[in-house]
C-alpha cells in the first residue's frame, strides 16, 4: 500500500512528536524519584534541572524558526531529532548532577525544535484538503509517545530508570531515520523583515494566543500534580505509569481533530477542550482517593489535552497559511511562559489552599476560559479567514 504525501508527512511527523513530545519532555518528571533515590540529589538540584529542561524547549522553539529560514524546515526537525538522542543517552549513563542536567536538557529541547516546523512542512507538501488531518495526526501523535513513555516505566519497575531513557534513545533513533526517508525536503523562506510582518502576525493570533496561555497553564497544574495526587491518595504504585497510558491511550481520538474542527470550526473546538479538561481537574482534585476516579480523571484528560494541542496546529494553519510554522511557534511561545508562571504561581499558594482546592480552583479557571472563548465565537461569528502576513 503506498501511502498520500499527507500519509508520508503524518506518520514521520507523529512518530518525531511523540518520541520528542511525549516522551523525552516527560521522562524527567516519571523518573525523578528513582534519579533523587540514586544519585542522591537535593530537591533544589533536581528542580533546577526540572527548569533547565524546560528552557531546553523554549530554546528549541526559539531556534527552530531561523534554522528552518537558513536550510528549510525539515533541519529543525533532524536537529531535534539528533538532541533528543545524544541527551537521552547522556541522561542514561549520567552519574553526576552536570552530566544527567546537560542530558536532560538535550532532551528537553527535542520537542521545541521539532514540533512547530511541520506545520510549514505540511502546508508545503500536502494538499489542502488533507492539510488538517494531517496536522492532527502529528499532533497526536504524542499520545503513542505517552502510551511508550508508560510502557517503559513499568518495565523499570523490574530494573533500573535508566531504561526508561535508553529505550527514549532508541526510539529517537528510529523515529529521525523515518522522518528522513518520509518527509521531503522544503526550500528555504526568507523570514519577513520589520515590524509589520510581527504585528500582522499578532493580530491574527489574538484569540488563539489567549486560548494558547489558558490552555497550556492548566494543563502543566495537571501533569506537575497528577503523580502528587495519587500518592496521596494511596493508591498502587503502577497508577503512576498507568496514568500516563491511559492518558495516551484516550487522546489517540485527537486525530480526527481536524475533521471535527472543518465541521465545528477551530475556536469551538478549542473551548470544548477548556471545558473537557476543566472535568478532568475537578475529579482528580475530589476523588483522588478512587481509582476509578482518577482513571476516568486521565481518560477525560486524554481526550481534551491531545485534541486541545492538535486543534492549536490546525487553527494557526487556517488562519495563517502562509507562515504556518511562525504562527503555530508564536502560540507555543506564548504557551511555554504561561507554563513557566503557572507552576510558579500554584506552588506559592497550595500551602494555604491545599491540593485539592488548587485542582478544583484550576479547573475553574480552565471551565470560564472555555465558555468565554465560546461566547466570543458567538460574538464575532465563524474564526477569521485566512491571513497571509
Amino acid at each position: 500500500m503506498t501511502l498520500s504525501a499527507g500519509g508520508r508527512v503524518g506518520l514521520a511527523g507523529a512518530m518525531v512528536v511523540g518520541v520528542a513530545f511525549g516522551m523525552a519532555r516527560y521522562a524527567y518528571g516519571l523518573t525523578l524519584p528513582s534519579i533523587r533515590q540514586e544519585l542522591g540529589l537535593s530537591e533544589l538540584v533536581l528542580g533546577l534541572v526540572a527548569s533547565a529542561t524546560f528552557a531546553g524547549y523554549l530554546a528549541g522553539l526559539l531556534l527552530a524558526g531561523p534554522l528552518a529560514a537558513r536550510r528549510g524546515s525539515r533541519a529543525p526537525t533532524t536537529t531535534g531529532g539528533a538532541c533528543g538522542a545524544l541527551g537521552a543517552v547522556t541522561v542514561t549513563v549520567a552519574q553526576s548532577p552536570w552530566l544527567l542536567a546537560g542530558g536532560a536538557v538535550l532532551a528537553g529541547s527535542a520537542g521545541g525544535w521539532v514540533w512547530a516546523p511541520y506545520s510549514d512542512i505540511v502546508t508545503r507538501s500536502v494538499a489542502q484538503r488533507q492539510q488538517p488531518r494531517a496536522l492532527a495526526i502529528i499532533t497526536t501523535g504524542t499520545s503513542g509517545g505517552l502510551v511508550a513513555l508508560g510502557g517503559l516505566a513499568a518495565l523499570s519497575a523490574l530494573g533500573s530508570w535508566r531504561l526508561v531513557w535508553g529505550g527514549i534513545a532508541l526510539a529517537t533513533v528510529a523515529a529521525a531515520v523515518v522522518n528522513l526517508r518520509l518527509v521531503p525536503r522544503t526550500t528555504p523562506v526568507p523570514r519577513p523583515d520589520g515590524r509589520r510582518g510581527a504585528s500582522s502576525l499578532a493580530r491574527a493570533l489574538r484569540v488563539p494566543g489567549a486560548y494558547s496561555v489558558a490552555y497550556f497553564a492548566v494543563v502543566v497544574i495537571y501533569f506537575t500534580y497528577a503523580a502528587d495526587v495519587l500518592q496521596q491518595g494511596d493508591l498502587p504504585a503502577a497508577a503512576v505509569p498507568a496514568l500516563y497510558a491511559a492518558i495516551g491511550l484516550t487522546g489517540v481520538v485527537g486525530v480526527a481533530t481536524g475533521a471535527v474542527a472543518q465541521r465545528l470550526g477551530s475556536a469551538r473546538v478549542a473551548a470544548l477542550c477548556l471545558v473537557t479538561v476543566a472535568a478532568a481537574l475537578v475529579l482528580l482534585g475530589l476523588a483522588s482517593d478512587s481509582l476509578l476516579a482518577t482513571a476516568a480523571s486521565a481518560c477525560i484528560f486524554g481526550v481534551g489535552y491531545m485534541t486541545g494541542s492538535a486543534v492549536l496546529a490546525v487553527w494557526t494553519a487556517e488562519l495563517v497559511p502562509d507562515r504556518a510554522g511562525a504562527a503555530f511557534t508564536g502560540c507555543l511561545v506564548v504557551g511555554a511562559v504561561s507554563s513557566v508562571a503557572a507552576p510558579a504561581l500554584a506552588g506559592a499558594v497550595v500551602p494555604g489552599l491545599g491540593l485539592g482546592t488548587l485542582l478544583v480552583v484550576t479547573a475553574a479557571v480552565s471551565l470560564l476560559s472555555g465558555v468565554a472563548l465560546l461566547l466570543h465565537r458567538s460574538a464575532t461569528g465563524s474564526t477569521a479567514a485566512p491571513t497571509a502576513v
